[in-house]
């Protein structure tokens, strides 16, 4: 991947990171790669979609994904995305996110994301610049980190019923329903998901459905048919719901 390569000078650097800023049309798709370095990924217009073996984040603005190094992923973009994206020296990672999660992005987190462009790794140590990357740093290891992941199960099983709700989140199987469809006894579908993904099936739908309908949102479509596209029985049912879990509205949400 081209975006990767300016990063091969921090090997060896004094710099506490190196950022990049792309834009992508809507569609657009990055295919699996991954990079040495941990990377956050940012946008400060459009949804990112992150995906990787063991799960998928979407990324709003105002949030970012924080990547472990060597993690394969792919990127999709849902709207007209100006992604920022930040790559991290390894001597920093010790204090930051061990696990790769959606980070809040505040306002001067922000800031520094984007006075960080353009910055070259060959600095000095004590330079204005090197205090800035070194800041930005700082930051990233006091901000929350956000529940919008959806693990996806191992079992292949599992992961076939995953895959159809995320392509039909409007169908209504209960739990009874796909455990049949497996064979099994309701109990051990119970039981198989939580241990697979660490959440009941039912929280998982609804988490799948809210993320989804936020890549939806990001291309502009209306908010009722969002609501019913993802099996909501009414736009105030699925406001109720969105504001719930992300605290504002969703017609407000990109605003």
């Amino acid at each position: 991947m081209a975006d990767a390569t300016p990063y091969q000078d921090l090997v060896g650097s004094d710099a506490p990171a190196a950022a990049l800023a792309i834009d992508y049309p809507h569609g657009h798709v990055i295919p699996p790669h991954r990079h040495a370095y941990a990377q956050l990924l940012y946008a400060l217009e459009g949804v990112l979609t992150v995906e990787t073996q063991d799960g998928r984040w979407v990324v709003p603005p105002t949030r970012g994904v924080w990547l472990q190094p060597d993690v394969d992923h792919q990127v999709s973009m849902r709207g007209d995305v100006k992604m920022r994206t930040v790559f991290v020296n390894p001597t920093f990672l010790p204090n930051l996110p061990q696990h790769s999660c959606v980070l809040d992005i505040p306002v001067l987190l922000r800031e520094l994301i984007v006075s960080a462009i353009g910055i070259t790794p060959d600095l000095q140590v004590g330079t204005r610049d090197w205090h800035l990357l070194h800041l930005l740093v700082m930051e990233l290891r006091s901000v929350p980190v956000l529940p919008l992941y959806l693990p996806l199960p191992a079992d292949s099983r599992l992961r076939e019923i995953c895959q159809q709700t995320m392509l039909y989140p409007d169908e209504q199987n209960t739990v009874q329903q796909q455990a049949e469809l497996l064979g099994i006894s309701t109990r051990t579908f119970h039981r198989l998901f939580l241990r697979e993904t660490g959440m009941r099936y039912g929280h998982w739908r609804q988490q799948a459905r809210l993320l989804l309908a936020l890549e939806s949102l990001a291309r502009g479509d209306k908010v009722i048919d969002v609501a019913l596209e993802h099996g909501y029985s009414s736009q105030s049912a699925f406001a109720a719901m969105f504001k719930k879990h992300f605290d504002i509205s969703p017609s407000r949400f990109f605003s």
